[in-house]
């Protein structure tokens, strides 16, 4: 049994422009081609549409979905390899949106619950801004200096309340990863934007250093692991979009 391009276009709600793409790049071709120019699809070409399709909601590159489908030994097999990453892709992203729930639970002023394992305090466990004085006056003399004025301003409350901000900062950052969003989409670039607001309260960085406190995050085990408990690979993903944004954007 046969299906023309535009029943396979509504079969699988890809379009027949898409379809023919798949054609001209070997990604896809017709199990044949009328002497009309139809194409037409059967069985075996479904099923590699399908795995296709599975890919790209991996988020997967059309060069890489070529070497993936390519590599398995036959379709059952691949198949079971697809499945096997898409049940990974879905315990990280039930994963993080149970984070995401608890957070906007914590953020709505909700103490009830237990344990409250996304409490700004046991976001930043271990990462107490005045273990970091010594270290910073080291680094960063100038910088220091010109945040103590606003550090010694601040209550208690107030900390806390930059930190509930800051950690709601990280889980919008985590939602816009998982959803695909490169580090220069202007989503994520104006996520960072607040971040950089943020962090100029206390000091104002230009490109090279911020770039540098964007490295920190990656490169400091205590801050990579803040981010990285959100979702896997969010420091890193902090770390390029601020790249991004200090290259485009400041002195």
């Amino acid at each position: 049994m046969a299906w023309s391009i535009a029943e396979v276009a509504r079969m699988s709600g890809v379009t027949t422009r898409t379809l023919r793409h798949y054609d001209a790049i070997g990604l896809l071709t017709p199990a044949y081609v009328h002497d009309n120019g139809h194409r037409y699809y059967e069985t075996a070409q479904l099923l590699r549409l399908q795995q296709i399709l599975l890919l790209r909601e991996l988020g997967v590159g059309l060069p890489d979905i070529a070497t993936a489908i390519g590599s398995g030994p036959d379709t059952v097999t691949a198949l079971r390899r697809h499945r096997a990453r898409l049940l990974a892709e879905s315990r990280r992203l039930a994963g993080l949106a149970a984070t995401v729930a608890r957070t906007i639970t914590e953020l709505e002023g909700n103490s009830s619950m237990s344990p409250p394992i996304n409490r700004p305090e046991n976001l930043f466990a271990g990462l107490n801004p005045a273990d970091y004085d010594d270290e910073a006056r080291a680094r960063w003399p100038d910088q220091y200096e010109q945040a103590q004025p606003v550090v010694r301003g601040r209550t208690a409350e107030q900390q806390e309340a930059e930190q509930q901000e800051l950690t709601a900062q990280m889980i919008r950052m985590a939602e816009l990863m998982t959803a695909g969003k490169a580090a220069a989409d202007p989503e994520v670039q104006a996520e960072v934007d607040r971040h950089y607001r943020w962090v100029a309260r206390y000091w104002t960085p230009n490109a090279a250093a911020y770039r540098n406190l964007g490295q920190l995050y990656v490169d400091d085990e205590r801050f990579r692991a803040n981010y990285d408990k959100i979702t896997p690979g969010l420091a890193a993903y902090q770390r390029d979009a601020m790249a991004i944004y200090a290259g485009e954007r400041l002195p």
